[in-house]
């Protein structure tokens, strides 16, 4: 063979490599933050060569980022916080569902959509926030107690207008039915110590700071704002165990309709719900893996066991919309 055919030959393998891990990459549009995502990316692609290109931003402009790309879609997968809003990523039309044995053998059914639309990917506990200095345990029981008389002027809460209030309330109207979640979320706002915070932290900071004796929060937060200060005079508390369980929801991942490289991204998806995946999830986001085979970290699971609610989570999509005209009309904003 003469040099320049040699020379051709080369340049047309080398651009046949180039074209094949082009095919591969993986695209991302998340809202998670990059030092809660990146090393999970980073760890798939030095275990498969597969290149993974993110962008982060806030949930709603990914979404409607992926909507008006449409059938020019750039993103292979919507990762996000909450079943709200993978619910609602769902309702627009932007998820393709997809059946995966794996998937369903790692993810367990309540924490994936009922239509293959989207998976969980790890778990936070909505819970009870109480002060050590004031409150003693044997003082808590339920979400719906917080709204009895004796925590008026005591209690904090974060905004209404976050979605992770909304699939709370969601759940209770879907536990309990409209009226009677109607009267328990009235009773947690008229048991308000001060106005309502703009993100957990600030619940978790009154709460260590005598502002308020309780408050509900999701536990990472707790988690984060522990590690920071360990001296933190604030503990989370499980409600519900007599009955249905504490309040969970999920981080999750969902397949774009309109995904360029559709196969690669089912396969990091099933990757990221075994446990290698599901173990960095818990040890770097101080969240509870999806996956129930897998442990959680160790600063996690000091927190202590729990019985957790087995309501599927998308309910918190289905009864969104009816929470939030709920949480409107008692004045939590």
């Amino acid at each position: 063979m003469s040099l320049r055919k040699r020379l051709f030959a080369a340049l047309a393998l080398s651009a046949a490599a180039t074209s094949a891990q082009a095919a591969e990459e993986v695209v991302v549009y998340s809202s998670r933050i990059d030092e809660l995502i990146k090393p999970v990316f980073d760890a798939y692609t030095a275990k498969t060569g597969v290149p993974i290109k993110f962008i982060t931003d806030k949930e709603a402009p990914l979404m409607q980022r992926i909507k008006a790309e449409g059938d020019n879609g750039v993103a292979d997968l919507l990762i996000t916080v909450d079943a709200g809003n993978l619910w609602q990523a769902e309702q627009m039309g932007i998820l393709q569902p997809f059946t995966s044995p794996t998937i369903d053998a790692n993810i367990p059914p309540q924490y994936r959509s009922s239509s293959h639309a989207w998976t969980g990917l790890s778990l936070r506990a909505r819970t009870i926030v109480y002060s050590t200095d004031r409150v003693q345990p044997s003082e808590l029981s339920t979400y719906e107690a917080l709204a009895d008389s004796n925590w008026e002027g005591r209690l904090c809460l974060r905004t209404g207008k976050k979605v992770y209030n909304q699939s709370l309330t969601a759940t209770l109207i879907e536990t309990h039915g409209a009226a009677k979640a109607e009267q328990i979320i009235q009773g947690w706002v008229n048991n308000l110590a001060t106005d309502v915070f703009a993100d957990d932290n600030a619940v978790i900071l009154a709460v260590d700071a005598g502002q308020c004796d309780v408050g509900i929060v999701n536990t990472y937060y707790f988690g984060r704002l522990h590690k920071a200060n360990p001296e933190l005079r604030a503990k989370l508390f499980w409600p519900n165990q007599n009955d249905r369980g504490v309040h969970v929801n999920l981080s999750g991942v969902g397949l774009t309709q309109h995904a360029p490289h559709a196969e690669a991204a089912k396969k990091l998806v099933e990757w990221m719900t075994t446990p290698e995946a599901q173990s960095l999830f818990a040890e770097i986001n101080q969240e509870f893996p999806a996956n129930p085979a897998v442990k959680p970290s160790s600063e996690v699971a000091a927190w202590g066991s729990f019985k957790a609610d087995s309501l599927p989570v998308e309910v918190a999509g289905k009864r969104q919309a009816e929470a939030i005209k709920m949480m409107d009309r008692v004045g939590w904003n």
